[in-house]
């Protein structure tokens, strides 16, 4: 292994076989891991998989910063090998397994992972297995492409193993900034007054006894793969930043103000607005992954700054930021991500947070994650604590979906992430609805007549105007009917009376 890469010489010493840096992982363990979309492990997972392929009974606790790649949720979801899964994740299988309670979930608000764990409440950390881009002559870690947690699970842990990744240079180094907040009651606000301001160190600190195993890894994270945004998310996009651009003129809405944006085609197709759009200029990003688009974007001169905690990047624009990394890291700043989801921070700098939803109901409370009220698609990841806290606090999702089988604004929503005191503004391709100024009786018409479906407005009005007369109150329900789109859509297959035939 390159000395480059390890500079704190005794660290050496340590350097191991994957499978004898996995012989700490036993039955039982709380594995704490590096990942944020970016920068996960790629061969301690390997290695158990091939442990329970032998015949080695185990179940283990995985926590990491949000999702992976499928080199570990998919693994060890095929596996079996997962008890407990925490905070977020996106794998097709694993989410299959937790459906099913084959896996145990508990999905949480991002921003509030960290101090859990340095509080304890998700129990001793056994062991922290962190990807990274070197070490340095103190001993101190330069992550990969993403921060997430990593520096709290480096912090608590009672052993730490290294993956070495020789698919990322060690001239990272100088892009994270590293700040772990105190805890309370001494907690200080954090100094952080612009999307760029850098307020911690270029490294993660750690105590070189507790690594155990130092092992160097070939393995690339799986790059990303980003489609060129539908017509339905640019129509989307294009109502969002027409609205922003006239509060901006009409004196509403400062200029300036940092934005965040969900993952995604909206996500993509926003930021490509930006690209188009000659108002927009001097942007900057407070964010918690950024994508190819900031990229693109930083290349026109248009980006000020870009904050987050992680780099999700497609093949090429891997191969494109690691070629010109020195003119990138100028730009980009990774942080840990209960910095990057900091409310405190979120609320200070005036953040325009944009995120999806899977359903809204009339009222304007959101879905995210559950799947006709019951399956989890995802988590709720970063969402909330954008939404919650933003100067304006976007929604926004298709009309329809399954081909208008399903009404994406529904009477009630059968799960509920955000309620309608956290959402601003509602856009579908449809139609965008201001709601921060109506009664929720408002909020309920502007919603059928602008951004539901034209062949679901009927059923939509026809429910809410029955609600008015038959109950009334402040906002009017049905009980006996307000989950009917969905039960017909099980039953049918089809939301619509008829099930679309007419």
């Amino acid at each position: 292994m390159p000395e480059h890469r390890i500079r704190y010489a005794p660290l050496r010493d340590k350097i191991t076989s994957a499978a004898e840096a996995a012989s700490h992982i036993k039955d039982g363990t709380s594995l704490f891991i590096s990942g944020f979309t970016a920068g996960y492990p790629k061969l301690i997972p390997a290695e158990l998989v091939k442990r329970a392929e032998a015949g080695e009974k185990m179940k283990i606790n995985i926590y990491a910063g949000a999702s992976t790649g499928d080199a570990v949720d998919g693994v060890l979801a095929r596996a079996g090998l997962v008890k407990w899964r925490r905070p977020y994740m996106s794998d097709r299988g694993m989410r299959a397994a937790i459906n099913r309670e084959e896996i145990l979930f508990k999905d949480d608000h991002l921003s509030s992972l960290s101090a859990a764990v340095r509080a304890g409440e998700w129990g001793p950390v056994d062991v922290a297995v962190v990807e990274v881009a070197a070490v340095t002559e103190k001993g101190q870690l330069i992550p990969t492409l993403s921060v997430g947690n990593t520096p709290s699970y480096v912090k608590m842990a009672e052993k730490v193993i290294l993956e070495v990744a020789a698919a990322d240079p060690p001239e990272l180094e100088g892009i994270h900034d590293i700040y772990i907040p105190e805890d309370p009651p001494w907690r200080m606000p954090i100094p952080i007054y612009r999307a760029g301001d850098r307020v911690g160190k270029p490294f993660i600190e750690i105590d070189p006894d507790k690594v155990v195993a130092v092992v160097y890894s070939q393995e690339p994270d799986a790059s990303a793969y980003f489609s060129d945004p539908d017509e339905v998310s640019l129509l989307i996009a294009e109502q969002l930043l027409d609205f922003v651009q006239h509060e901006t003129k009409k004196g509403r809405l400062p200029e300036g103000l940092p934005w965040q944006s969900g993952v995604g085609d909206v996500a993509n197709a926003v930021l490509a607005g930006f690209q188009e759009d000659h108002f927009f200029q001097d942007l900057s990003i407070y964010s918690e992954v950024l994508q190819d688009t900031v990229l693109d974007l930083i290349d026109m001169d248009k980006v000020r700054a870009a904050s987050g905690s992680a780099l999700t990047l497609s093949l090429h624009a891997r191969e494109r930021f690691f070629k010109e990394l020195e003119r990138y890291k100028d730009k980009i700043v990774l942080r840990p991500v209960e910095i990057s989801n900091s409310p405190e921070v979120i609320a200070r700098l005036g953040v325009l947070a944009v995120n999806t939803a899977l359903e809204i109901d009339i009222y304007g409370q959101v879905n995210s994650t559950h799947v006709m009220g019951s399956q989890l698609m995802n988590g709720i990841g970063g969402s909330g604590d954008f939404e919650r806290n933003g100067s304006i606090s976007f929604m926004v999702t298709p009309s329809i979906a399954k081909g208008g089988a399903i009404s994406c604004i529904v009477p009630m929503v059968s799960h509920v992430d955000h309620s309608e005191h956290s959402v601003g503004v509602i856009i579908t391709e449809q139609g965008l609805v201001d709601t921060r100024s109506l009664t929720p009786r408002q909020v309920a018409e502007a919603l059928i007549n602008k951004c539901a479906h034209p062949i679901y407005r009927d059923q939509l009005m026809d429910y809410y105007q029955r609600a008015v007369r038959e109950v009334g109150g402040h906002e009017p329900h049905l009980l006996g009917e307000a989950f009917s789109f969905h039960q017909r859509f099980m039953q049918t297959g089809d939301m619509r009376v008829g099930g679309g035939g007419e």
